[in-house]
């Protein structure tokens, strides 16, 4: 029998469960259409004070950061900030 190199999903999604986000509305992680100025940075900045409390912060981040999260506050990071983060 051939070992597999497949790792249960699960295992790579699991920190999701101590979340301080979990059940929350992906609205507020995530802008609407057409969402610019104000309330964007409003938006982001609620979002951010949910980040901040967040047990799995860092597995969080680590997660948009390896995956190239494109949208989105994950980690306490806007994706202008992960952006700049990766950009040498």
């Amino acid at each position: 029998m051939r070992s597999s190199s497949l790792v249960p999903l699960l295992d790579s999604w699991q920190w999701q469960a101590g979340a301080a986000c979990r059940g929350m509305a992906s609205a507020v992680f995530f802008s609407p259409p057409g969402e610019r100025g104000s309330a964007r940075r409003s938006r982001e900045q609620r979002a951010q004070r949910v980040c901040g409390t967040c047990p799995v912060l860092d597995q969080c981040a680590a997660f948009a950061q390896g995956t190239d999260q494109p949208f989105g506050v994950w980690g306490g990071l806007t994706e202008r900030q992960r952006h700049a983060r990766a950009t040498p």
